[in-house]
């Protein structure tokens, strides 16, 4: 038995795998976020592990024999987060999140100083990157930065917690803008534009090792064995690609969640800062992967179904959804940058907007018009990957998005791909972490032929529950509101 741990935005998740790859039992528990200014997110880093007890205690009590064979726990995360400890390991202040855009000056000066700072981390400096926040700490916090002894990540911050170790991995290492992202190392050149080195950092493994084992009064509190081992896990989205078995090159998912990701698993390091999109490393060795990330894609639904009073989401969807083409076509354009933009338009300052309101706008309309505008959104992400040299055929889709046909039918047909939603899509960043303890549970006692064997047994595809082909009718609507689309950014940026 394996347990995956995903330390998200809005929800700590603990997930129970058995070795028939069968989902035993998954417990959540909600988190909250604080935007104590414009432009800031934080996240209280106890909160995640109080979380995180409050999950692993939960589980035994439905599946009491399951857990106490758990041999291992992965790890999965909310990448970008800045978690201060001081020499004491002391929190010193909130964790500053991945959609936290403060730092947006920091960011310039940083490409300013190190011109070929994207070569070497495989993206240019963005604010939600854990880099420019730690020159915005430096600046605005001096104090605290003078104090700040380690930086974790949000994941690695419940490793600390769960075995007293400073370890993170390469895919999540890789958001840090620290990471010579080439050569799976810690860059002495990225780190001195912080004033930080190596001491700072945590050891760095692949997310398929072995980082440690519970500590003693953690496996009392949890009911674990002592022997445990905790993996070094993932980020988010290279879990989230763990559990739905993309493992390799050419294969790639979307997620629509808070943020709106593209993620397609590549064969090397294949950077391209200036589309804007993100060249990682992948969870596994000598894997890389390439993302497109907006900003705002679920998230917008949720403002705009508080914005016309709507019951829910899902009750604007199912609204939006009996629209008709010709009704449709004739909707307000909304660009989706509630909060900043990243890929392909790299701006904090960016915001949202709708345009070709009449009187005949109602909220069944706004609800329409912000869900094509994530997928037009996501339509660039796609065009910047391509750009970058990936290759996909298939995209499959997670997130809470992932519940509505009409969207997945509509990404179908605007991003001219076939999309599939497979039956477990809501759990896989917490299976994927899963299945990377699983890989780790047998990392030290085996060949490197076996290991590779064992990815693809470990890390199958889960069955498909729906697929859905572009639509020629469909597509030819999209393609000219995307047209429009585009050319209203154009002409906002004049």
């Amino acid at each position: 038995m394996f347990i995956g741990i995903d330390i998200g935005t809005s929800e700590v998740k603990a997930l129970l795998l058995g070795e028939s790859q069968r989902v035993i039992g998954s417990v959540g528990v909600a988190l909250t976020v604080e935007r104590p200014q414009p432009g800031h997110s934080e996240q209280g880093p106890e909160i995640w592990w109080n979380a995180t007890l409050s999950a692993l205690t939960s589980l035994p009590l439905s599946h009491p024999k399951e857990y106490a064979a758990v041999r291992a726990i992965g790890l999965s995360g909310q990448m970008h987060g800045a978690v201060l400890l001081d020499a004491n390991n002391k929190v010193l202040r909130p964790a500053m999140l991945w959609n936290d855009t403060r730092s947006n000056l920091e960011c310039t000066e940083m490409m300013a100083e190190l011109p070929h700072l994207s070569a070497l981390g495989g993206s240019l400096a963005m604010p939600g990157f854990t880099a420019p926040k730690l020159r915005w700490v430096a600046k605005h916090e001096p104090e605290c930065f003078k104090r700040t002894a380690k930086i974790l990540l949000p994941k690695d911050f419940i490793r600390l917690k769960l075995t007293g170790d400073y370890v993170s991995e390469m895919s999540d290492a890789s958001g840090t803008l620290w990471l010579d992202v080439a050569k799976r190392a810690w860059s002495a050149e990225l780190l001195a534009l912080c004033n930080l080195d190596e001491k700072n950092m945590p050891r760095l493994i692949e997310g398929s090792q072995v980082s440690g084992t519970l500590r003693a009064d953690v496996a009392e509190q949890t009911r674990l064995s002592r022997a445990t081992i905790v993996a070094g896990g993932a980020g988010d989205n290279a879990a989230s690609a763990v559990g739905m078995g993309l493992t390799q090159p050419g294969q790639g998912f979307i997620s629509l969640g808070t943020s709106g990701v593209l993620f397609v698993v590549t064969p090397q390091y294949q950077p391209n800062a200036a589309s804007a999109t993100h060249a990682f490393c992948h969870a596994l060795p000598h894997t890389w992967h390439q993302m497109s990330v907006m900003l705002s894609a679920a998230s917008c639904l949720k403002w705009v179904k508080e914005l016309v009073n709507a019951p829910s989401e899902a009750d604007l969807v199912e609204s939006a959804s009996k629209l008709s083409l010709a009704q449709r076509a004739n909707a307000p354009l909304f660009l989706p940058y509630l909060s900043g933009e990243r890929t392909p338009h790299n701006s904090a300052t960016l915001r949202g907007s709708f345009h070709q309101l009449s009187f005949d706008t109602d909220a069944t309309n706004f609800g329409y018009a912000v869900i094509e505008g994530v997928s037009f959104g996501l339509c660039d992400g796609l065009a910047a990957l391509r750009a970058a040299g990936s290759s996909v055929q298939q995209l499959s889709l997670v997130g809470g998005g992932a519940r509505s046909e009409m969207w997945a039918q509509q990404l179908a047909s605007a991003l001219d791909i076939e999309i599939v939603v497979a039956t477990d899509a809501a759990r896989s960043a917490a299976l994927g972490a899963a299945r990377l303890g699983w890989l780790a549970s047998i990392e030290n006692k085996a060949s490197s032929a076996i290991r590779a064997a064992a990815v693809s047994e470990i890390c199958p595809a889960p069955s498909v529950a729906l697929r859905y082909v572009p639509d020629a009718a469909e597509q030819a609507m999209l393609w000219d509101r995307l047209e429009r689309f585009r050319s209203i950014y154009q002409h906002q940026m004049q």
